[in-house]
This record gives C-alpha cells, structure tokens and sequence, in this order.
C-alpha cells in the first residue's frame, strides 16, 4: 500500500489545535480553531477535494490523540451520506501506541512494539492507500523512517505564532518532488509532495 499523510498547517507550518479552541492546548496553546475562523475550510471545493482524499483510503494509520479525536467525532454513528464519517467507519484503522489496550472504534487494530516492522508489512500488500490525517507526531516519525510515499499539506491563509509545528527546528532534511498544487476560490492551497532523499547543498 501507498502511504500517504494529509495535514492542515498554517503558513508559519503550525498544525497544533486547527478545529477548535480546545482541541489541543498542550504547552499552553491558546490560539485554537484558526482553520476555522474565518472558516477557509467551509470553501465547498476544499471539501469536495478533502472527502475526495477519504474515499481514495483503503486504509486509516493514526496515532493514538488523532485517533481518539477522531473516534469521538466520526466514530459516533455511520451517515452514508457522509463520505467521510462512510470511508472511517467501514475501512480498517491502524493506531499506533504502545498504551492503548482496548480501542472502542469498530475495525481497529493497535499497533505496538516494532512500529516500523509493522507498518512496512501494511506497505507490503499489493495494493491499495494507507492514509494518516493529522497525527503529528506519528507524521515527523514516518517521515524520519522513510516510510512516507507521499504527503499533503492543506496551507490555511493565516500566520498563527505559536503552536506545534509538522516541521520542527531541527530534524531530518528531506528533497520533495512536487507532484500537485491547487489552490482555492477562499485562500487555502494543496501542495502534494513526495520524498526525494536528502537535499543536496550549494558547495
């Protein structure tokens, strides 16, 4: 399977707390819900590619915050009408934590220990796409892995100064290849990368 990661950032690349002001006030965050104000994301084109983007998954990798995030909102009920609550609640999900022992959301399989191991082994299937929404930091550690094919990133107009950045101040260096680029009618883009190997610096 292809893995691929989609993830909301601001222009300063934060991507702490975008759906609300109580999603995530680790660290002391208090500037929540800023891709939701004044609601970019409500650009009936960004849905349409975002529910797009759910119907392609053959299958969910989260980390274990996302994934309880997620559970609470989308795992309530099943609206097929809905193709994104649809695609989460009838694909097989994978979450990765070495604490969770008894995961309520249907289809769910935890995993531990040799995280690397077996996630290479979901890659390994034939076909089909292993997706990853949100779940930063399972998101900073495939890419440190190598285990990414490719990544989104849904750049929301506004600067928010403070937050978890997907990219931190020092980590790995990694050459993108754009693959696609959109943008749309209220401000946000859609960069789709996928990794390259290392840089290569000017001499």
């Amino acid at each position: 399977m292809k893995l691929t990661t989609t993830t909301q950032v601001s222009v300063d690349g934060v991507m702490q707390g975008p759906g609300g002001p109580d999603e995530d006030r680790s660290g002391g965050f208090e500037r929540g819900g800023w891709a939701r104000r004044p609601k970019p994301l409500a650009d009936p084109e960004v849905i349409a590619f975002i529910r797009e983007v759910y119907q392609r998954a053959d299958a969910f990798l989260f980390g274990r915050r996302t994934y309880e995030l997620f559970a609470g909102h989308w795992g309530s009920s099943e609206d097929p009408a809905d193709p994104i609550r649809s695609s989460l609640n009838t694909r097989p999900k994978y979450v990765a934590s070495n604490t969770l022992t008894d995961p309520q959301w249907a289809d769910t399989t935890v995993l531990s220990g040799d995280l690397g191991a077996a996630i290479r082994e979901l890659k390994a299937e034939p076909a089909g796409e292993l997706q990853v929404h949100g779940s930063g930091v399972l998101t900073r550690w495939l890419l440190e892995n190598d285990l990414v094919d490719e990544m989104s990133l849904l750049i929301v107009p506004v600067v928010v100064g403070q937050g978890t950045r997907l990219f931190p101040d020092t980590g790995p260096d990694i050459a993108l290849d754009l693959v696609d680029s959109r943008a749309f009618p209220k401000g946000v883009t859609v960069q789709v990368y996928r990794p390259a190997g290392r840089p290569r610096y000017a001499t």
